[in-house]
């Protein structure tokens, strides 16, 4: 997905109103399930889509793009449903999923990064729509295409950490940011996945300053104007975090990606 060219104001605008959203969201249902790794496992269903051996969604609802179709994404992607989606504050996060039939399911789980939202997915139950590839990977050997066509699955998950060993911490600025309007998309975060605050710190200043979750993977801060170098502060759901100083230059352009020196495993 690309962020279209619009006026300042009615990005600020945008910003502001899907913040605004989450909030009462959240003070309606309460705060999200599964945050964080858990050792417990809990009961769901899984489909899956695409090709049969394929890496399942091309882009997908949290902003990645094209990184779901090459490592460490590749065939590990999955979409799912709201409960788990959380209006995108769940992309990133890893989970381990595990077919229950044991006439043509092994024990091995399959670990898959949620990279996109399930259309039309229950909003009652738990639901992995899982790429071809990493649906036929619960099966026994040379089962995979049975399993396949059985559809619809029961399934137990848990909450696992994400590793990308060898990977840093990345920042793609998206199209249409202006020293006015910037919005950032967080790659390869690892141990939880996902994001719970977001902070960015000016050239020359001392003050953080608190980016909104504008959807899926994205987050942006209204300013003006914006001065790089920008340092950033991130925050995992559980409150774990890291800085990453000056890691956007002050020559920083649009579609442009920015690699940290950091991520929260050495």
């Amino acid at each position: 997905m690309q962020l279209h060219r619009a006026s300042t104001a009615a990005k600020g605008l945008a910003c502001f109103i899907f913040a605004l959203k989450l909030v009462l969201l959240y003070a309606a249902e309460g705060q999200p399930q599964h945050r964080g790794p858990d050792l417990h496992w809990y009961p769901g269903t899984a489909t899956w889509y695409g090709d049969p051996e394929g890496d399942g969604s091309t882009g997908g609802a949290c902003g990645y793009g094209s990184m779901v179709d090459v490592k460490p994404f590749r065939a590990r992607v999955g979409a799912v449903g709201p409960l788990l989606f959380m209006n995108g504050e769940g992309c990133g996060a890893c989970y381990k999923v595990r077919c229950l039939d044991k006439s043509i399911c092994s024990r091995r789980a399959v670990t898959v990064i949620i990279t996109d939202e399930c259309p039309g997915c229950p909003s009652d139950q738990t639901h992995f729509d899982l790429s071809g590839a990493a649906f036929g990977r619960m099966a026994i050997a040379g089962e995979n295409g049975p399993l396949r066509d059985r559809g619809q699955i029961p399934v137990i998950y848990r909450r696992t950490p994400c590793k990308y060993p060898g990977r840093k911490i990345a920042f793609h600025v998206n199209e249409g940011s202006t020293p006015f309007w910037l919005s950032l998309l967080v790659e390869f975060e690892d141990a939880e996945g996902d994001i719970g605050s977001m902070h960015i710190r000016e050239s020359g200043s001392t003050e953080w300053l608190q980016m909104n979750h504008l959807w899926g993977a994205n987050w942006c801060i209204i300013g003006g104007p914006l001065r790089g170098p920008f340092s950033v502060k991130l925050s995992s759901s559980t409150g774990r975090s890291l800085s990453a100083r000056d890691v956007i230059p002050g020559s920083w352009v649009p579609k442009a990606t920015y690699t940290s020196r950091l991520n929260f495993y050495p």
